[in-house]
């Protein structure tokens, strides 16, 4: 093993170390409308990740107001660290749509938030596998 393989070792055992949140990383199936119950359905949710992570709001993101639906929503942006190994079953990567659930964390005020992915950095170098996400509420 190099210095280098040692050295990304290390800092991979401490990047888990601080992963103190858990998760679930899901793509989810669109939406169906019933025309004769006049009910709208959620498509089918599909966990392609359950397990620990660290979820970092962005310091530099103030968020943004945006309109969605006629409502006014803020945007901000949050950065979710999985296990640099974690691989998705079937060889997936992951897209801008997917969702991220945090499910638990030592800070309650932040289970159940869900972030929407918006993009992934890939590294043979990394530390942890970095999600770029945000929170649409």
């Amino acid at each position: 093993m190099s210095q280098l393989d040692a050295t990304l070792a290390a800092g991979r055992r401490e990047a888990e170390a601080r992963m103190r949140d858990t998760v679930r990383l899901y793509s989810q199936a669109p939406d169906s409308f019933n025309r004769a119950t006049g009910q709208t359905a959620s498509g089918a949710q599909t966990t392609l990740y359950s397990g620990k992570a660290r979820v970092k709001a962005i310091a530099a993101s103030t968020g943004r107001e945006t309109e969605a639906g006629e409502r006014e929503i803020v945007l901000r942006e949050y950065e979710v660290h999985l296990p640099w190994s974690t691989a998705l079953p079937g060889g997936l990567r992951v897209l801008p749509g997917m969702r991220i659930e945090v499910t638990a964390s030592p800070d309650a005020r932040m289970v159940g938030l869900i972030l929407w992915v918006t993009g992934a950095t890939f590294s043979d170098q990394s530390t942890a596998w970095r999600i770029r996400t945000e929170d649409r509420s």
